[in-house]
């Protein structure tokens, strides 16, 4: 497999190639979930509930996954651009025995806590049993997950998003077969009830899991692959902790996040909270090209930096910060004059699709500078600066939306409506900041290593 030349091709060349595979499978990862969802209600209301309040702790598999691939992206797309192969190709086997060690860590925990957990959540106790089933077959197998995703982070290193894209579409299709066999049995195969949606999750990832193998094994880095690159070798090993580490903080302040807005959300009643999280959907969905730009980011940015280009890590940041926030706009444009449309797609309640389409009009508006903080993020991870997403990522999403939150529903008795005049404030206050202080930075930092 022939790699992309990330330090040489034209920048928006780039950011087509690598970030809209990257959508593409990120769409698809998404219908994988509302697969999921799909049967779990065809077992039973309790089954349901009981996908729903596994997700938190699921959260903790694709945490620690973010970080992993984010990691191996950025050291090996630094090595690489500073033409050290070598390196990079020591990276690739540091990373997946990295998984490995990272993996059996949280499937201790999952093992040992997962019934605390979703006892302190409310849980009843058939609840936690279904739900136990299904997760205790999806941490035995955290192993495959995260070696998986340090595969595809050596490949999206070299630019190749498109086999981690075929992988999720795959898989997609695999799970739509496979769910209905586990779960109600055929044959010699037993009906084994919500564990196998988790067994057939697992199945579909394995042979994800192989295909990526097989990708890396024919990709250039291969020549440098040997097996004691694979012993443990602990400044590597440091690196991508250091690394990826503060992506795994940066996505449970995500989390937090969404738990944030849920809770002053819920204080206008259930149908509320139905409808923002009907919208929330359509907001997800819109948002996967910034996703893809996101890993482009991060791969371009990374690879540039390592062979300090230092021009085109701006004029990537710049130029894909330019393409998200024009989709967003022309999205916005599109939400806004159909929100209620929209989120009639997904109730018929006619006041939860009031609340929702309050919400799509306003987030709207949000939308276009949503990218400075997507992008930014990848930014910052590929000149090797992680902490800046946590504290950029907590301010945005913790923060800023509680106090902001808090003055409107319980000082200003605000209305639904209010909350989210109040993040649209919030959101673009504070992304005109971090847009001027990353342009800031970058000179400063680039400036240091030039005089070096």
């Amino acid at each position: 497999m022939k790699s992309l030349d990330v330090v040489g091709e034209p920048i928006i060349d780039l950011l087509k190639k690598i970030a809209i595979p990257a959508s593409t499978g990120t769409l698809f990862q998404t219908l994988y979930n509302i697969v999921d969802t799909f049967f779990a209600g065809k077992i039973s209301a309790n089954a349901l509930a009981a996908i729903a309040k596994s997700f938190p702790l699921y959260f903790i598999i694709i945490a620690t996954g973010v970080g992993i691939v984010s990691a191996s992206n950025a050291l090996i797309s630094n090595s690489l651009g500073a033409k050290d192969d070598r390196t990079a190709s020591l990276y690739v086997a540091q990373s997946l025995l990295y998984s490995v060690i990272v993996s059996i860590v949280v499937t201790m925990i999952g093992l040992s806590f997962s019934d605390d957990l979703l006892r302190f959540m409310g849980s009843d106790q058939e609840t936690i049993k279904l739900a136990t089933d299904y997760l205790d077959v999806i941490f035995f197998a955290t192993f495959i997950f995260l070696i998986q995703i340090s595969l595809n982070g050596a490949l999206n290193a070299q630019g190749d998003t498109k086999s981690y894209r075929n992988v999720l579409i795959v898989s997609f299709f695999l799970n739509i077969g496979l769910n209905p066999l586990f779960i109600f049995g055929l044959g010699p195969i037993p009906a084994f009830g919500i564990a196998g949606l988790a067994i057939a999750t697992v199945i579909a990832q394995l042979l994800g899991l192989f295909y990526l193998a097989y990708k890396v094994y024919c990709c250039e880095l291969k020549q440098y692959l040997s097996p004691k690159c694979f012993l443990p070798k602990f400044d590597l090993i440091k690196n991508l902790t250091n690394q990826s580490v503060p992506m795994m903080m940066n996505m449970f302040m995500i989390g937090l996040g969404i738990y944030n807005i849920l809770f002053f959300v819920s204080k206008f009643g259930y149908l509320a909270a139905a409808g923002y999280g009907s919208a929330l959907r359509i907001e997800q969905i819109l948002l996967l090209p910034v996703i893809g730009l996101n890993t482009a980011v991060l791969t371009i940015a990374g690879q540039n930096f390592g062979a300090k280009f230092f021009d085109r890590v701006d004029e990537s940041y710049t130029k894909a910060i330019i393409v998200g926030s024009s989709f967003m706009i022309l999205a916005g444009v599109i939400v806004f004059l159909l929100a209620d449309n929209i989120v009639s797609i997904f109730t018929d309640n006619q006041e939860a699709i009031n609340f929702g389409a309050d919400y799509l009009k306003v987030a709207a508006f949000i939308g276009p500078v949503y990218p400075v903080f997507f992008i930014t993020n990848a930014l910052f991870q590929a000149i090797k600066k992680p902490i800046y997403t946590v504290i950029i990522t907590f301010s945005r999403l913790v923060l800023l939306p509680f106090s902001t939150m808090s003055v409107v529903v319980f000082v200003l008795d605000g209305t639904f409506k209010d909350l989210f005049l109040g993040l649209f404030f919030i959101n673009w206050t504070f992304g005109i900041v971090v847009f001027l202080f990353s342009k800031y930075y970058m000179k400063k930092l680039f400036s240091k290593i030039a005089e070096a």
